[in-house]
């Protein structure tokens, strides 16, 4: 069993957000993110499925040359390969979830 709270030591950067992983299970991996308004995760994309959830605040997410406006409740679903980026435009708590075989580090390398 593994349990995490997604609002413990919860930390924003003015410069670029802060990635800090959860938990790994037998078959995700949880990390949270929380990115200060105006803070920006450049395109980037992944080998594997991932799925983004958007915990608190508002996230403008790049994905398929469009721009989706996702707010506190929203979850997006992409497959591997599919380019993307985030921009928050205000404080923002996002989940995201990967599967056992993504890198953790390759999260934490974007915003370095």
């Amino acid at each position: 069993m593994e349990i995490a709270s997604i609002y413990k030591d919860l930390e924003y950067k003015d410069n670029k957000p802060v990635i800090k992983v959860l938990f790994e299970t037998s078959f995700t991996k949880e990390i949270r993110i929380a990115m200060q308004q105006g803070t920006e995760m450049k395109k980037h994309k992944t080998s594997f499925p991932i799925v983004v959830e958007i915990v608190d605040g508002e996230i403008d997410f790049g994905v398929e040359e469009k721009t989706l406006n996702l707010k506190k409740g929203d979850l997006i679903a992409l497959n591997g390969g599919v380019p993307h980026d985030l921009k928050a435009t205000e404080d923002s708590i996002v989940r995201l979830t990967l599967t056992k075989y993504d890198e953790t580090n390759r999260v934490t390398d974007l915003v370095k």
